[in-house]
């Protein structure tokens, strides 16, 4: 079965083609980054017109790249949310389209599923069960995973998550946009030792996190002023230590609460270096397996909605046959997803 991925949820136009016996067969990606860094953020209704003059052309190139034609397709996914209701928009409506000419099922993948399972894409992909840390945009969770569809959250943030505090930081060091990577940057050109920041949650005894308090303790300093740039570097590195230390941490307590002896990162601060050295290193001294998605997958991509639709699309989902009609969710909490088998098991 080959599908069509298609991902609009924010600020990337993300085009897949997956094939259940091949694998991935090729992917296109657009940033609107260099667009939306004036603005210091995303600008939603910007983005869902970027979106329109993306996702055809990304379409024809991943087909070409691969060799197909649309009548090759055996089925299309699209996410359905979260994400930016304009944005989410293009996508569904072309899936849609494109399902209703093809006369072949759409389906709606919600966008935290194509991340948590995104790893299952990398060159070494984990079985399951394994424990999951997601930390992608405004959500910062820990699952564990038995399955498809099978998810047992264990915790997850009680405000802002780790996404938004590497954001809101950046910010207020002005720093430019996305913050990840900016913080990231900056940070390689600090020192440690001038600044001391909190580490929320680490010793709650629990699996839940809170970064707001994070974020308010880097307010206090950058609003009494900051030196030099050497300052700026270095408040950079503490809150890049901050924020790993603490995700490190929980998860590894995660890995050893379950006795899951697998351990999955995902979602677009799972590429952060230093995330990756923290936990490579709690790999070597406790044990467990660990599994990255690769760096290109760590962002929003089509990729994983593909991937993604073709899984639940094997198991029985319903899907929308010849489009026509479809459905988005701006807002999808996570755990509404219904675990698959569930209906059978009862």
């Amino acid at each position: 079965m080959i599908v069509l991925g298609i991902e609009t949820s924010c600020d990337e136009t993300g085009i897949a083609l997956y094939d259940t016996e091949r694998g991935l067969l090729a992917h296109a990606l657009h940033s609107q980054i260099a667009m939306h860094e004036h603005f210091g953020g995303v600008v939603p209704e910007l983005a869902s017109r970027d979106h329109i003059q993306r996702v055809l052309p990304l379409t024809e190139e991943v087909l070409a790249t691969a060799g197909l034609e649309l009548a090759a397709l055996d089925a299309i996914a699209y996410t359905a949310g979260p994400g930016l209701a304009g944005a989410l928009l293009v996508g569904a409506a072309t899936a849609a389209a494109l399902a209703m000419a093809l006369e072949i099922p759409a389906i709606g993948v919600h966008h935290l599923e194509g991340h948590l399972l995104s790893p299952l894409l990398s060159r070494d992909p984990p079985e399951f069960p394994f424990v999951a840390l997601l930390v992608s945009g405004g959500h910062t969770q820990l699952l564990e995973v038995a399955g498809v569809g099978h998810y047992r959250l264990l915790g997850e943030t009680l405000d802002d998550a780790a996404g938004e505090a590497f954001d809101k930081s950046a910010k207020l060091l002005e720093l430019g946009y996305p913050g990840g990577p900016a913080i990231a940057a900056l940070a390689g050109l600090g020192r440690p030792g001038r600044y001391s920041l909190p580490r929320p949650m680490l010793q709650s005894g629990n699996l839940e996190f809170s970064f707001s308090g994070l974020k308010t303790a880097v307010m206090t300093l950058a609003r009494a002023g900051l030196a030099d740039d050497a300052a700026r570097a270095d408040l950079a590195w503490e809150v890049q230590e901050a924020i790993t230390e603490v995700l490190s941490a929980k998860a590894v307590a995660a890995v050893a609460s379950t006795g899951v002896r697998r351990l999955v990162v995902a979602g677009g601060v799972s590429a952060n270096r230093r995330l990756r050295e923290r936990l490579a290193l709690a790999q070597e001294r406790d044990g467990f397996a660990l599994h990255f998605p690769e760096f290109e997958l760590c962002t929003d991509n089509g990729a994983m909605i593909a991937l993604v639709g073709a899984l639940r699309l094997a198991a029985g989902a319903p899907a929308q046959i010849g489009g026509g009609s479809f459905d988005i969710r701006p807002r999808w909490p996570f755990d509404e997803l219904a675990a698959l088998g569930a209906s059978a098991a009862s």
